[in-house]
């Protein structure tokens, strides 16, 4: 994905569909997110996008097969409304629901720009392994995600395709991120990512050379937690690039100051 884009004829008219509200906190940060990495001068230099239906059946639920509420039609009759709206293309900022891809793909002709893909090739991007990190592209690494995101396999199969293992948590740990996704984000107990200090590090001992942040409620964590928490560890945020890839889709350019993954860089050696 390049650094920065050039905004194309017509930019002004590019409307985002957001199928938002899965989560609604994390879909606000995601359109802040937009905001605040758009070289913008004025109010026109922004990204029209809109959509916040908060009331989308849960999608691990779904998944898990704990409910038989499905959120792939629901989905799908939003990515309907959108295309109605004129959206040029689609933004999905919830991890989760990428499972259901295919009811939205097959809803609409509007592409859906996929924050799993967008994430993956941040992983592979020689920028942030070469010159801004020391070390070679890691071999695995570790995801931090719902355990519908880990069961439907969206991530998991998309790393192992390029040759990237993807390491998940152990039962303890993955109930300490269940917990914080559902019990404190989605609570909304501003929860940040202390309590994922010794996940993240169980799964560095096992070998993940980065940690994967596959929730956008953990993206509205790791926006709360302390300077410093985890000085160590390479984090990539799928919020972020989704927010970064939306603003070069939609012709803008990103300021300069957002123009790489803002991954946590590992301190130099002795």
């Amino acid at each position: 994905m390049p650094d920065v884009g050039a905004p194309g004829a017509g930019a002004a008219e590019t409307f985002v569909g957001v199928l938002g509200g899965v989560g609604p906190l994390a879909t606000v940060l995601f359109m802040e997110r937009v905001v605040r990495l758009t070289d913008a001068a004025r109010d026109q230099d922004h990204v029209d996008m809109g959509l916040q239906h908060a009331t989308v059946p849960d999608r691990t639920a779904f998944v898990l097969g704990r409910s038989v509420d499905d959120p792939g039609p629901v989905l799908a009759a939003d990515a309907r409304r959108l295309a109605g709206a004129g959206a040029a293309f689609l933004v999905l900022p919830c991890n989760t629901a990428h499972a259901f891809a295919g009811a939205i793909a097959g809803a609409t002709s509007i592409p859906l720009l996929s924050a799993v893909d967008v994430t993956v090739s941040a992983v592979l991007s020689s920028d942030a392994w070469t010159g801004c990190l020391s070390g070679s592209r890691p071999e695995a690494v570790g995801l931090l995600a719902t355990e519908g995101t880990i069961e439907s396999g969206v991530y998991v199969d998309a790393f192992s395709a390029r040759g990237i293992k993807a390491l998940v948590p152990d039962v303890v740990g993955q109930a300490t991120v269940t917990s914080l996704i559902y019990d404190g984000v989605k609570a909304g107990r501003g929860s940040d990512l202390t309590a994922l200090e010794g996940v993240v590090a169980n799964l560095r001992l096992r070998g993940a050379g980065a940690i994967v942040l596959g929730c956008t409620e953990l993206s509205v964590a790791a926006a709360a937690t302390p300077p410093g928490l985890l000085p160590d560890v390479v984090l990539v945020d799928a919020l972020d690039e989704l927010a970064r890839a939306t603003v070069l889709r939609a012709g803008r350019r990103l300021r300069a100051d957002g123009q790489h993954s803002p991954m946590r860089r590992r301190p130099p050696g002795p």
